[in-house]
């Protein structure tokens, strides 16, 4: 049985081009365009792992969604890694790291990310 991704993103192109990846390398991707579909995806479907977008409807939507995550019994223990392109489009000076409490992620990856960077965060961090 192929490990299961959930990518929760409301870009389509990303969401098409990732899928289109991870199912040439033999994962079964799910998607949502956003935080609260996503979240009711987690539930029902048990990825192995989720791809999240910081930026969707709101700026902070996918901290808050990585955050109410870690706090249900059902989604807790799925890996989550953060995708997102935050630090570039507000121009910050720091960049995001994963935070048991704050940002409880397992990685924090910058969009545009290289497949092969992704690949091997993925293979690090499911959940098998």
């Amino acid at each position: 049985m192929a490990n299961k991704v959930l990518v929760i993103d409301d870009d389509a192109d990303f969401v098409e081009a990732i899928s289109t990846l991870l199912e040439a390398k033999g994962f079964d991707v799910v998607s949502a365009s956003n935080g609260e579909e996503g979240s009711k995806l987690a539930k029902s479907q048990s990825p192995n792992i989720i791809l999240l977008d910081v930026m969707m409807a709101k700026r902070s939507e996918g901290f808050d969604v990585a955050r109410s995550l870690k706090e249900n019994a059902t989604t807790k223990d799925i890996p989550v890694i953060l995708i997102t392109g935050i630090s570039r489009e507000m121009n910050l000076p720091f960049k995001f790291e994963a935070d048991a409490d704050w940002l409880p992620v397992k990685t924090v990856l910058e969009k545009p990310v290289k497949p092969d960077v992704l690949l091997k965060a993925i293979e690090e961090n499911i959940k098998k």
